[in-house]
């Protein structure tokens, strides 16, 4: 294990509200990545998808970037413009 996943461990035992806010924050980090990941995959660039979804590419750099209360419509939208499918689940 790595000195940094040993770290995390470590506050995560000892800070609640650091527990909060980092597994809160991962989420949204991988929400964000999973969307980079796939749209440099099929190979379209943030201005191909801004311009399919009619906004800037400031816009889908702040989603793949900050993806925080992203809507489920414009999820839906990255995804269909990339050909995938969105899919959720509750685990």
């Amino acid at each position: 294990m790595s000195d940094l996943k040993k770290y995390i461990l470590k506050r995560k035992k000892s800070d609640t509200e650091f527990t909060l806010n980092f597994d809160d924050g991962y989420q949204e980090f991988k929400i964000g990545e999973m969307l980079k990941l796939a749209r440099k995959e099929t190979g379209f660039t943030q201005e191909q998808i801004a311009e399919a979804m009619h906004t800037k590419k400031s816009a889908i750099s702040r989603i793949e970037n900050h993806a925080q209360d992203i809507r489920l419509s414009t999820l839906q939208a990255f995804a269909h413009i990339m050909g995938k499918e969105l899919k959720i689940q509750l685990v």
